[in-house]
């Protein structure tokens, strides 16, 4: 372990290791937390993984919203975790999707699901379509249909 001395390119600790080495940052808020966790994706990593050890659902739900990643550990270890484990209902894969953030097509843990062909046969069925109401909720006005409005610089 390595106290990261700062977060950038030119800071090598913040970008990707590997090997056994894990950088440790400090922070005084949890809002600070996600700033620096943002800063370390713009370094590298977008897209694959990031963990949490916290019992706080409030944090866990920013992360969640947060993190550019694909998957988010909650008090499990990153390195087995990932790629799946009979105790936390991922995938086993030994081959993780990082979707669009990483550069892939998709974001999860590429599993034999994804090298199984498969055929979609599509049929007519009855419509399943919401209204716009039930779409928009309290954004919806019935009033706005069919009002085109052009705003011009």
């Amino acid at each position: 372990m390595v106290h990261g001395d700062g977060i950038g390119k030119e800071h090598h600790f913040s970008g990707e290791k590997l090997t056994t080495l894990l950088a440790l940052y400090k922070y005084e808020s949890f809002d600070q937390a996600l700033a620096m966790m943002r800063g370390v994706y713009e370094v590298g990593g977008k897209g694959h993984s990031c963990g949490i050890y916290s019992f706080d659902p409030d944090h866990v739900h920013r992360l969640a919203m947060a993190a550019p990643v694909s998957r988010i550990m909650v008090r499990q270890p990153q390195s087995k975790a990932n790629a799946g484990a009979f105790n936390n209902g991922m995938p086993m894969t030994s081959s993780l999707g990082c979707g669009t953030w990483g550069g892939n097509i998709i974001s999860e843990n590429v599993h034999l699901k994804h090298y199984m062909n498969t055929t979609w046969v599509s049929v007519p069925i009855k419509e399943d379509k919401p209204s716009d109401e039930e779409l928009f909720g309290d954004f919806y006005d019935p009033a706005l249909e069919g009002v085109v409005e052009t705003i011009t610089t």
